[in-house]
């Protein structure tokens, strides 16, 4: 079991099973939700993700048609992406967990539109937009 929480601590979650499909994503979306040069996410299955305490603290905001990105109300963590064509899983920002993840990035994605003044350091793949 992994468990996570947001910076207040007002709302953590644990995790029943694998992640999978860690990346770091450069879009700007991600930049500005994160407030950092890129977001390192996994997906997990919606079913494995279970709130423990202050699922009415997250509000959802719909970053493009289809996508929500929730956050703790109160002190701002990102939490969870739900996916209107992906019901089934979560895209979960790394930062929030709170144990290890047993898992690393494995690639960059939307590079194309990285921040100008963050260079790229490691060999992982680099792709302009999303993995196929």
């Amino acid at each position: 079991m992994l468990r996570g929480s947001c910076l207040c601590g007002g709302v953590r979650y644990q995790i029943r099973g694998q992640l999978s499909g860690a990346m770091n994503c450069h879009c700007s979306m991600c930049r500005k939700a994160q407030g950092s040069a890129f977001r390192s996410r996994a997906s997990v299955k919606s079913a494995d993700f279970e709130f423990v305490q202050g699922e009415e603290l997250i509000t959802f905001y719909e970053s493009s048609p289809g996508n929500y990105r929730g956050f703790c109300r109160v002190c701002g963590s990102p939490i969870l992406s739900k996916f209107d064509d992906y019901p089934k899983y979560y895209g979960l920002p790394l930062g929030t967990l709170d144990d290890d993840p047993g898992i690393e990035p494995k690639l960059h994605v939307h590079v194309g539109s990285k921040a100008p003044w963050f260079t790229i350091t490691d060999d992982l793949p680099q792709l302009s937009g999303a993995p196929e």
